[in-house]
């Protein structure tokens, strides 16, 4: 049998994407096709993947940032001998199977992140190639490169049109992201049709002015043009390098290649006969003949690869055996041993010493207390570090070479922030937290709803929570937000009344291993509340009694965050038989059994009052239509907070008046 050209595996590609969109009479043909020859060149040539351990730490990590050409990646990892069985690619776009419309990383063995909102997977792969970067710092010694690999992506023309491939890009430019290689498909198509209309930066001007080396002018049909273009790039590693690939979307089709309808939609039987005849592709559908699969498995090193790296790392261990250990522990995604001893204390001792602060203040202590045991948290600020409070003792910039680098400025990039975090979540390696005023998370509301999607173990930290910040007025107050990240599933939302609910908060975040959370803190002191051994204990479950009435309860008034004094006061006023329950995090206490649930909010008492400072909707699960909600339903104004709460209806006197009004 006669060995594969180079344009037979890369139409391995293309076929395997043009029969699966047939099949599933729904997808995207026409990346897969134009990018066929060099996913082909990268993915045999120069990707450090083992496709029989997808997890390897050392892997180079390979990014579809235009993921809605899904085929390409799952054909590569098909061919590659992945886990992925042409069954599978056969139920494209099908309930239940591992081939989703777009790559989902929860899903399909060998996909990185999650990728189909445009620009996010740029902005995850400079995540991971930070973590790359910062861990090699951290573990290599000499003779021992034990954190060695590169972060490749693939964007598209849309990638390069959102904001966030600007926002990453320049940041990615700054920080000097060497292992970072990102190819541009520049087939001047996107759904509309040709981009000259709507699109005609000069790209590759762009980049270099970013900081990056820019490769132009590359034929992306071409194998030994896109080789050469490789070699350039892996040849200096201070900066990151783009790759400017001209390509013909829908290549090889004699009527669609070029246009816009390749884009997005099968491209019909006739097409498809039409397209195997012009580029010689002799087989049926979803045949890929021996020869070809052979010689995609021929230059596949995977497994040796990783026995090198294994013989290598075994050697490393005996000479920094410590260091060993740590990178272990943190790859395994494993809290240091005594964390947990570590956080029931500074617990305790706040419970004990009782600090009035804010709890923005109360989250940067709890920061100071934490972090030292947990070499793997990241963190970092919007360009809001001192009011943010994200800065600690130890905090260390990423730029420069310290292996103890720790801290991200990410500049007024709310939206890149966010997606990179989620980036240096999924690499692994690093527990990453990213800041922001709580009316900017709606800058970055799709990465956090990405971060939910994934499951990534990233922490969102927001201040500034309510019209409580004052005189910035309402263009800076939150109102809807609470309520909006509430609602996307998976993602879990603190707010903390006090110091010791915000330490709480803080270690559920750290703790948690299957998604992201969000804690959201006050810029107004708040003052500390009393609590047993049991309820500071109680408050890991999202909800609690805070204060009990005496017998069962004739009215419960529920809060969070700024609120909760609030309600303890307006208790005080209104009897014994009020029940106080803090929630700080609505989420947490939704998943606690029934009978929990049931214990600290008894069905039996519909006199029921919400108490916080946003949108009021959000409180009717809990208190019924028959129930009254304290709250804020139009936007903010700008004045000092001693009128501001007043004037919207914070008091105690207005908090009783909500009670009388209940029948």
């Amino acid at each position: 049998m006669t060995t594969p050209s180079r344009r037979d595996l890369a139409n391995a590609i293309r076929f395997l994407a043009i029969d699966a969109v047939q099949a599933a009479n729904s997808g995207h043909p026409g990346m897969p096709m134009g990018m066929a020859d060099i996913a082909e060149v990268l993915w045999n040539d120069y990707l450090g993947h083992n496709p029989n351990n997808p997890k390897w730490f050392n892997r180079d990590r390979f990014v579809l940032s235009n993921g809605h050409g899904s085929m390409l990646q799952y054909a590569l990892l098909h061919l590659s001998g992945y886990d992925l069985p042409i069954e599978q690619i056969r139920n494209f776009r099908q309930l239940g199977s591992l081939t989703p419309g777009h790559p989902e990383n929860f899903v399909t063995p060998g996909v990185e992140t999650t990728t189909g909102p445009l620009g996010q997977g740029f902005a995850n792969a400079v995540g991971m190639a930070l973590a790359e970067k910062l861990l090699a710092q951290r573990f290599n010694r000499p003779e021992f490169n034990i954190v060695d690999h590169r972060t490749w992506v693939f964007m598209g023309d849309g990638c390069m049109m959102e904001g966030i491939s600007h926002e990453a890009a320049s940041l990615a430019g700054t920080l000097g992201l060497g292992k970072l290689v990102a190819f541009w498909d520049d087939n001047h198509i996107s759904i509309d049709g040709e981009v000259e209309g709507w699109f005609t930066d000069d790209t590759p001007a762009r980049f270099e002015a970013y900081g990056w080396r820019v490769v132009r002018d590359v034929d992306g049909h071409d194998a030994d043009a896109v080789k050469a273009a490789i070699d350039q790039a892996m040849a200096h590693d201070d900066k990151p390098v783009l790759i400017c690939c001209r390509t013909t979307i829908g290549f090889g089709s004699p009527n669609k290649a070029g246009k816009e309808s390749s884009h997005g939609a099968a491209l019909g039987k006739d097409e498809v006969e039409a397209t195997r005849k012009a580029l010689g592709w002799d087989y049926g559908p979803f045949e890929i003949p021996q020869h070809i699969r052979d010689g995609w498995r021929a230059g596949n090193a995977g497994l040796v690869r990783e026995e090198q790296w294994n013989r290598m790392f075994d050697q490393y261990a005996a000479r920094h055996p410590a260091l060993a250990e740590e990178l272990v522990r943190r790859s395994h995604a494993e809290l240091p041993e005594d964390f947990a001893a570590e956080a029931d204390a500074y617990i305790a001792k706040l419970q004990a010493d009782g600090p009035k602060v804010a709890s923005r203040k109360a989250s940067q202590m709890a920061i100071e207390a934490f972090a030292p045991h947990l070499p793997e948290l990241i963190g970092g600020s919007a360009d809001l570090a001192g009011s943010n409070l994200t800065l600690w003792s130890g905090s260390k910039t990423v730029v420069g070479d310290s292996p103890n680098a720790n801290y991200i400025y990410f500049g007024v990039r709310e939206f890149a922030m966010t997606a990179i975090s989620n980036g240096l979540a999924v690499h692994g390696g690093f527990i990453p937290y990213d800041a922001t005023f709580l009316v900017f998370s709606d800058y970055a509301r799709n990465a956090v709803r990405m971060s939910a999607l994934m499951g990534a173990h990233a922490i969102h930290v927001y201040t500034h929570d309510s019209i409580g910040l004052g005189e910035d007025g309402p263009t800076h107050q939150p109102v809807e937000h609470l309520a909006s990240l509430r609602y996307i599933p998976g993602n879990d939302v603190w707010r903390p009344c006090d110091a010791v609910e915000s330490a709480v908060c803080w270690r559920a975040a750290i703790e948690r291993r299957d998604g992201p959370s969000c804690l959201v803190f006050s810029r107004q002191g708040l003052a500390h509340q009393p609590r047993s051994d049991a309820q500071v204990a109680d408050i890991a479950r999202g909800g609690y009694v805070l204060k009990d009435s005496n017998g069962a309860p004739e009215l419960i008034l529920i809060a969070t965050g700024s609120e909760v004094d609030l309600a303890m006061q307006a208790a005080a006023q209104l009897g014994d038989k009020v029940r106080v329950v803090s929630m700080p995090s609505t989420d947490v206490f939704d998943r606690q059994p029934a009978e929990y649930r049931e214990a600290v909010l008894p069905n039996a008492c519909r006199k029921r009052v919400a108490i916080e400072a946003g949108v009021t909707d959000f409180w009717r699960k809990y208190v019924g239509l028959d129930g009254a909600v304290v709250g804020i339903d139009t936007f903010g104004a700008s004045a000092p907070i001693e009128d501001l709460m007043p004037h919207f209806g914070f008091t105690v006197e207005h908090v009783v008046e909500a009670e009388r009004s209940l029948k």
